[in-house]
C-alpha cells in the first residue's frame, strides 16, 4: 500500500478500498493522506507472507512496482470470480537502465508476470524496457460457471 497513492484514488473512484502494508509508518502516512482527501481506506500492517489475504475477498487487487513471487497464489485466490488483478513492476531489463532493483528476486523474467496469472483472462499486457523495464497487465478472474 505505501504511502496510499493507489488506494486513495481507488477510493475517490467509488472502490471499497483496502490497504496491506508490512509498514506501520507508511500505513499512518496512507491513512494521513486519506483523511486529507476526504476518503476512506480500509489499512492492514501485516506481512502477507505471515497472514495471507482472505479468499474471494476482492474485486480488484492491485500491484506496482512489488514482486514477491510467493504470494501470487494468495493473490489469486483472494479476486473473486469476475474480478481483477492489476499489476505492474520491474522486469530483469531495468538492470540495463542502472536504476532500481537490480536482485533478480525483485525482477519478472520475460512473459513470466503472465505465467504467474495464468488461468486469469489477460486483458492488457505489455513488457516496455524505457523510460523503466516494466511488465504491465490487466486480467480477469473467469466468472463462476453459469453466472
Amino acid at each position: 500500500m505505501g504511502r496510499g497513492r493507489h488506494s486513495v484514488l481507488l477510493a475517490q473512484s467509488g472502490f471499497a478500498a483496502f490497504g496491506v502494508d508490512v509498514s506501520l509508518a507508511a500505513i499512518r502516512e496512507a491513512m494521513a493522506h486519506a483523511r486529507r482527501e476526504g476518503v476512506l481506506v480500509r489499512p492492514w500492517c501485516a506481512d502477507l507472507t505471515e497472514y495471507p489475504l482472505p479468499p474471494n475477498a476482492f474485486e480488484l487487487v492491485l500491484v506496482t512496482r512489488y514482486l514477491q513471487r510467493d504470494l501470487f497464489e494468495a493473490i489469486r485466490e483472494s479476486v473473486v470470480p469476475g474480478g481483477f488483478v492489476i499489476y505492474e513492476t520491474f522486469t530483469d531489463e531495468q538492470r540495463k537502465l542502472g536504476t532500481g532493483p537490480t536482485s533478480p528476486a525483485h525482477l519478472l523474467e520475460p512473459g513470466e508476470l503472465l505465467e504467474r496469472v495464468k488461468g486469469f483472462e489477460p486483458l492488457f499486457y505489455e513488457e516496455v524496457a524505457r523510460p523503466e523495464a516494466v511488465a504491465r497487465l490487466v486480467a480477469r478472474k473467469p466468472s463462476a460457471i453459469g453466472v
